[in-house]
């Protein structure tokens, strides 16, 4: 069989149709050179290249299809269209879930014991004998998966556009339960909050504020944002963010030192611990109230984005007047009774 055009370009070409054809001896000689040809890509390949690949993904056999999701992710993190990439691979994702809920059922009923760690590639005869083989393909390439979504979940367009995260984070939450294994990134990014609105009940000024909510992908970042907003903007009194610290949280790389403003606090009473996401944060009467308290202690952390790729902010749009103030503090737990 020969090849059409070399480098990159041409090895999606070559995949493409061999794939469509289910030649898969063309198909498997493509997919080596997809590999082999990306890191010398041109930009023009890529963009051209993800989008393509992504929309061949579920005729792809099990085992390579990760892989190819984990290209098409690094072309959109180079600047492929990631809407048009998204569909294709947060198919897969859920296909892999499904797997991986069926692998962890058969794991516990063919004897148990500790779970093989999911680090890619085809699973060994093992797994597939006490699983079957697309359950076992399923759990060994869940990090693979997860690599290639988040590249996708890092835009905005695409989280506006993914209904089905909702079935995803289901599928991990069974995954988790049944397994034990955690993936983290994954469960952050599929919880990020777009334009979302948010009261912020400042308890010792006894004020209140509206703050609208997008791209935080943990609350360490939004406890930042928010010190930013309500401290350095000069509405309530506290521990300023540099400008710095807040820049990093928004779109600067990197990661600056930064100490903390508030106790983030649930109306009830119960900490928002930092390691957790916005998502957290309970919602009343349709918007999520946080109550922030003065810091009970100090805590230190390095300022910056949970998703280096993902743009955040927290807009604050107004102050609340004092009778909006007083009815949120309604459904707010009195003071002291903060429990964690």
């Amino acid at each position: 069989m020969i090849f059409g055009k070399a480098g990159f370009g041409g090895a999606v070409a070559d995949f493409e149709a061999a794939v469509s054809a289910q030649d898969a001896k063309r198909s498997g000689k493509a997919f080596v050179r997809l590999q082999e040809t990306f890191g010398q890509a041109r930009e023009s390949e890529l963009l051209d290249g993800g989008p393509r690949l992504a929309a061949v993904l579920e005729q792809v056999p099990p085992a390579p299809r990760a892989v190819v999701a984990v290209l098409v992710g690094a072309c959109v993190e180079r600047g492929a269209d990631a809407e048009l990439c998204a569909p294709g691979v947060l198919a897969g994702l859920r296909w892999a879930l499904e797997q991986a809920v069926a692998f962890a059922d058969a794991w516990a009923a063919t004897g148990g014991g500790a779970f093989p760690a999911p680090d890619g590639g085809e699973p060994g005869p093992e797994l597939v004998e006490r699983a079957g083989f697309e359950a076992a393909v399923g759990w060994s390439t869940l990090s693979q998966w997860e690599m290639a979504a988040v590249a996708m979940l890092n835009h905005p367009g695409v989280r506006r556009e993914a209904g089905s995260r909702g079935d995803a984070l289901r599928l991990l939450g069974a995954v988790e339960r049944a397994s034990g294994l955690e993936l983290k990134s994954l469960a952050h990014a599929l919880l990020v909050l777009d334009d979302e609105p948010l009261v912020a009940l400042h308890r010792t000024s006894g004020t209140g504020y509206l703050l609208r909510i997008s791209g935080i992908g943990d609350n360490f970042q939004l406890h930042t944002l928010l010190a930013d907003a309500l401290i350095g903007g000069g509405h309530v009194e506290g521990h300023a963010p540099s400008p710095q610290e807040a820049a990093v949280c928004r779109e600067t790389p990197g990661q600056v030192e930064t100490v903390g403003s508030f106790d983030l606090v649930a109306p009830d009473g119960e900490l928002i611990w930092n390691e957790g996401a916005p998502a957290d944060i309970p919602v009343v009467d349709g918007v999520r109230l946080l109550v922030l308290d003065e810091p009970s202690y100090r805590r230190t952390w390095p300022a910056g984005r949970f998703f280096p790729g993902m743009r955040g902010n927290a807009l604050l749009e107004r102050a609340l007047d004092q009778e909006e103030t007083e009815r949120w503090y309604a459904h707010v737990s009195p003071a002291g009774n903060t429990t964690g």
